[in-house]
């Protein structure tokens, strides 16, 4: 028998009682059971989280039954622990050893006795949990139970209204862990878990009827209206775009030099406007070329003469948007873009995990394929959202993705079945896409009257910033001949050496600040084109401080037949100079279009140019308040998500007979004003005049040479047989086809032919066997863009 004396059980005692492990200890057992009921527990609770499935409560069952099993035990050993513990202390009591510094050491602590109360109220609190528990995984299991008869229903519908859903349900059978996205929506490879993803996260499928309707979430409640004031302090919008590249601190520079512009041009617009009440929209603004995933090459250019045209018309382009009143989110990164879209994790299989929180999307081609890449099906379902900024426009030949595969108008930038117009271009020169543009800096009198009295008279500044322009065939020769008469000037970036392919006589500043670069242009009397770039914005810089631009004339015309730059662009269209708006839309005396290669036409045009002077001249569709006008425009009337289908062409029913009438010289088609069809169109259908073609001419060349501008969105007005017959044109067949020439007709066999894809209509293209039917309408003095009626 083994004995105790006192001192052991003194010391027993105070390591039970006093130490601070013991403590510990007990505290640990609580904190442990509280851990591991939650862990337990936890997975019955979020098993029934809105939109959550059947299965995974079944899943989370059985783990729980463990779980019970440890529970208990865990009960049991804390009664263990009990009872050890009150034998202890009731040898404490029976000892008769009490020195005076133990005893103030024992009452500085809870006695023994309130200790094991303590320990006996946990012990019975984890056997109370136990027990509920215990009913929880019980009425688990009984729901399970109801489940699996349920699940026994999961058979995939023969609905004919779903006709892709047995299909959809095979596909993911095979390939549902090919993305971690379906997972995240709660397919665990079951056929239930296909069925409502393809029915409550996609719409492949009908719902399940045995569903609980309470687990789809209900599209979400439109935000409130709030109606858009127009701002002229563009320092929030500076927040916006944020720093820490190149060409972000460049069109924050852009914005600021035109802040005082922006603010005259949304006064003048607000006055002319008479408080029309417009919604505020919510806009995302993703400028994709300027992400790192899509290799960002134009920042690091920034400071050495690379192209800026890009980023000058999305400086503009927010400035606009935010002066018009709108909400704005900016992103230049694929994680700002994701975060903003709400996309699910994963490699974009699956769709959004919210509605699209955005009225309208701003982007390129390159934001246009990351968020197809993110997007999941939601691309498809917000597509008419879109708005995409398109240097050289998108003819619909090669936007249709059938039509384009066909008939080999395929490109690596093409076949996005949007309507034509969601692209926006640069300049007004493909008229099947609406004309975003740009803005130059507008003169008052004073400065323009400044620049005519310090304007030299024989100084010619190149236009070419980088020294691979200047490796030009032949520049020596007409160089030469400039050099006779003017002094030439170049911006020709370099590091440390002048650019070996500048020629000597000319006077080369380095890349100039944009300030440095317009004071040169203000003193100089002609802006001289290599060639290249093709149709930037510094010629029309250059003619609104006073310059007169010279360039070459192309024979054979560039295209994407026969020069590298066009090839892969997804249009047809032939560009006759470098700068085609310059020579057709302002031309002489602001701007000469000559055969560089002929030295007697150039020279002729240096003489002449030397002998005249020209004031300062800006296009109003390219000032700030011509901007802000076109573009608020656009987005009060361009609406591409109308039909409930998710097509993209807004057009009303296809009229028999449209009420067309033959102008009194018998020529045309126009539109009577009385006319009640087409009342709600935009532009107005009061503009329309439908013109017949020659052989092998576009519609936009045939509404230019009648003064007018050709416009898409009235073609279905006049894709009918009626609107030849009222052309005193005799069909002896008409036939229906999908054909970006039609509507047309062919006098060989007299045939006429009628457009059957509404997404085709097209004003580019041509073909000699054909005779276009083309719709042309009006436009405004300098706002090609707008019918005079349009504002």
């Amino acid at each position: 028998m083994i004995t105790v004396n006192s001192d052991g059980k003194i010391m027993v005692r105070r390591c039970l009682v006093t130490l601070r492990p013991f403590r510990l200890f007990v505290l640990g057992i609580g904190f442990f059971t509280l851990c591991f009921l939650m862990t337990s527990l936890g997975g019955q609770f979020s098993a029934r989280r809105l939109g959550d499935s059947p299965f995974t409560v079944h899943t989370e069952v059985i783990g729980a039954l463990e779980s019970r099993v440890v529970l208990r035990k865990m009960s049991d050993l804390l009664e263990l622990m009990v009872k050890r513990m009150d034998s202890m202390v009731r040898l404490e009591n029976g000892s008769e050893l009490h020195r005076g510094d133990e005893e103030h050491a024992v009452n500085r602590f809870p006695p023994g006795a309130k200790l094991m109360e303590k320990i006996q109220a946990i012990a019975q609190n984890v056997s109370d949990i136990a027990v509920k528990v215990d009913q929880i995984l019980r009425n688990s299991v009984l729901h399970s139970k109801v489940y699996e008869g349920q699940r026994d229903q999961c058979e995939v519908p023969n609905d004919p209204k779903y006709p892709d859903c047995s299909g959809k349900v095979e596909w993911m059978h095979a390939r549902w862990t090919s993305d971690p996205c379906y997972a995240f929506f709660g397919v665990d490879g079951t056929e239930c878990s296909f069925l409502i993803y393809l029915s409550e996260v996609e719409w492949f499928c009908p719902l399940m009827s045995w569903r609980n309707q309470s687990a789809v979430l209900p599209a979400p409640k439109p935000l409130p209206k709030v109606q858009a004031a127009f701002r002229s302090n563009l320092s929030h919008l500076l927040e916006l775009i944020g720093s820490g590249k190149e060409s972000l601190i460049f069109m924050k520079k852009r914005i600021k030099q035109l802040a005082a512009h922006w603010a005259l041009a949304a006064r003048r617009l607000e006055a002319k406007l008479k408080g029309a009440r417009r919604d505020q929209k919510q806009i995302l603004i993703h400028i994709g070329f300027l992400t790192e995933e899509s290799g960002d090459v134009f920042s690091p250019r920034v400071l050495k003469g690379g192209p800026l045209g890009e980023m000058v018309q999305w400086a503009d382009i927010l400035a606009v948007l935010f002066v018009l009143g709108h909400n704005l989110k900016i992103t230049v990164s694929l994680k700002e873009l994701q975060s903003n879209l709400g996309v699910p994790p994963g490699r974009g299989s699956c769709p959004l995990t919210v509605p699209l929180p955005f009225d309208l999307i701003y982007t390129d081609y390159h934001g246009l394929q990351q968020m197809k890449q993110h997007m999941g099906l939601s691309f498809k379902k917000y597509r008419c959202r879109f708005r995409v900024i398109d240097t050289f426009g998108t003819e619909p030949a090669y936007n249709h993705e059938e039509y384009a595969t066909l008939h080999g108008y395929r490109t690596n930038w093409g076949y996005w079945n949007f309507n034509p117009k969601q692209f926006m271009t640069m300049f007004p020169h493909t008229p099947d896409n609406s004309f975003m543009g740009f803005v130059s800096e507008e003169l008052n009198s004073t400065e323009k009257q400044l620049i005519k009295n310090n304007k030299a008279s024989n100084m010619a500044v190149v236009y070419g910033k980088e020294a691979s322009i200047w490796k030009i065939q032949g520049k020596e020769k007409f160089l030469g001949i400039l050099n006779k008469y003017m002094e030439i000037h170049g911006t020709v970036y370099y590091e440390t050496q002048r650019p070996p392919e500048v020629p000597a006589f000319v006077k080369n500043h380095g890349l100039l600040p944009q300030q440095e670069f317009q004071q040169l242009l203000r003193k100089a009397k002609l802006f001289i084109g290599f060639g290249f770039p093709y149709e930037g914005p510094a010629p029309l810089e250059a003619i609104a401080n006073g310059c007169i631009f010279l360039q070459s004339r192309f024979s054979p015309p560039h295209s994407s037949l026969n020069h590298e730059f066009f090839r892969g662009k997804p249009t047809s269209r032939e560009v006759f100079s470098q700068h085609p708006y310059a020579e057709n839309f302002i031309g002489k005396p602001h701007v000469w279009t000559v055969d560089y290669n002929n030295s007697e036409e150039f020279e002729a045009a240096i003489k002449a140019i030397m002998r005249i002077q020209v004031d300062p001249y800006l296009p109003y569709e390219y000032t700030c308040e011509g901007m802000l006008e076109r573009i608020y425009a656009y987005i009060q009337h361009q609406d591409f998500c109308a039909t409930i289908e998710p097509s993209l062409l807004v057009v009303p029913p296809q009229p028999a007979r449209a009420p067309t009438a033959l102008a009194p010289n018998a020529t045309h088609l126009v539109w009577p004003h009385n006319a009640s069809l087409g009342s709600e169109a935009w532009p107005p259908v009061h503009s329309l005049q439908g013109w017949l073609s020659e052989t092998g001419r576009t519609c936009t060349d045939t509404c230019l040479d009648k003064g007018l501008i050709c416009e898409p969105s009235f073609f279905h007005f006049l894709n009918t047989q009626d609107a030849f017959l009222k052309l005193n044109v005799t069909c002896d067949r008409t036939e229906s086809e999908m054909n970006h020439l039609y509507p047309a007709f062919a006098q060989l066999g007299q045939e006429c032919y009628l457009q059957k894809e509404p997404i085709l209509y097209s004003c580019a293209g041509s073909n000699t066997k054909y005779r276009r039917l083309c719709p042309c309408r009006d436009f405004q003095k300098g706002q090609v863009a707008l019918c005079r009626d349009c504002l």
